[in-house]
C-alpha cells in the first residue's frame, strides 16, 4: 500500500487491476479472487471497510469489477459505472466484460450511472472510450486515475476486445494529454509522479499510428 497526496494506492496482484481509495470511494476493487489482500491493504491504510461508501469502476472488465458483487452484498456499497459499460454488465455480456477469460459470469449488480462531468470526491469524470466504449478516467487537475486508457511508460490499453476501438483510443489519449496532469495512477502497473506529460505524449505518438 502506498499513498500519494490523499490517494491510497493498492497495486494489483496477478491479473487484478490496481485499486485506489479517495475519500469514501473505492476505485476498481479487482476481480475478487484476492479480496483478502484488498481488505488488508485498506486496513493498513488506517481505514475500515465500513468507511467506504461507494465503488467506482473505470470500465466493465472483470479484473476491475469482479469484486463488486461481494462488496456490495457485504457492505452495501453503491456502485457507479459509465452507462455504456453499465449496459454490458446489465445485459450479462460475458465476452464484453471478459468474465469468460476468468472462468466466471458477469455478476448481478445494482449499478448507478456516472457520466462525463460528474464529480467523484474532488475528481471529475472524463469519458475515455477506446479500451471499452464506456471507459472513464478521473481527474482533479493534478492527478489522473486512468483505468486502462493510459499506463506509465507510454503504454495504453488494448483495443482488440469487444467494444474496443483504436480510433477512439487515440482520441481519448489526446483528450488526456490536454489535461496536463503531473501524476498518473493507471489500472495496471506502476504509477508515475514525474515526467508524466512526456509519458502521455509517447502514448499519443504510438496511438496515432494505430
Amino acid at each position: 500500500m502506498d499513498k500519494v497526496d490523499d490517494i491510497i494506492i493498492i497495486l494489483g496482484r496477478g491479473r487484478d487491476s490496481n485499486s485506489y481509495v479517495i475519500g469514501e470511494t473505492l476505485i476498481d476493487p479487482g476481480s475478487g479472487f484476492d479480496i483478502d489482500y484488498l481488505k488488508a491493504e485498506i486496513k493498513e491504510a488506517g481505514l475500515e471497510m465500513e468507511d467506504i461508501k461507494r465503488i467506482v469502476n473505470t470500465h466493465c472488465h472483470y479484473d476491475h469489477m469482479g469484486a463488486d458483487k461481494q462488496l456490495q452484498d457485504e457492505y452495501g456499497y453503491e456502485i457507479y459505472m459509465h452507462p455504456l459499460d453499465k449496459k454490458s454488465v446489465d445485459e450479462k455480456l460475458d465476452d464484453t466484460t471478459v468474465a469468460t477469460s476468468f472462468g466466471m459470469t458477469t455478476p448481478d449488480l445494482d449499478i448507478k450511472q456516472l457520466n462525463e462531468g460528474d464529480m467523484v470526491e474532488d475528481f471529475e469524470v472524463i469519458h475515455t472510450p477506446g479500451h471499452t466504449r464506456g471507459g472513464i478516467c478521473l481527474c482533479n487537475g493534478k492527478s489522473l486515475i486512468s483505468g486502462d486508457t493510459v499506463f506509465s511508460g507510454g503504454n495504453f490499453g488494448r483495443t482488440d476486445l469487444p467494444t474496443g476501438d483504436s480510433r477512439q483510443m487515440a482520441e481519448s489519449i489526446l483528450k488526456i494529454a490536454d489535461l496536463d496532469v503531473v501524476q498518473l495512477f493507471p489500472g495496471h502497473g506502476p504509477y508515475a509522479i514525474s515526467q508524466v506529460s512526456e509519458q502521455i505524449a509517447l502514448s499519443v505518438m504510438i496511438a496515432s499510428r494505430l
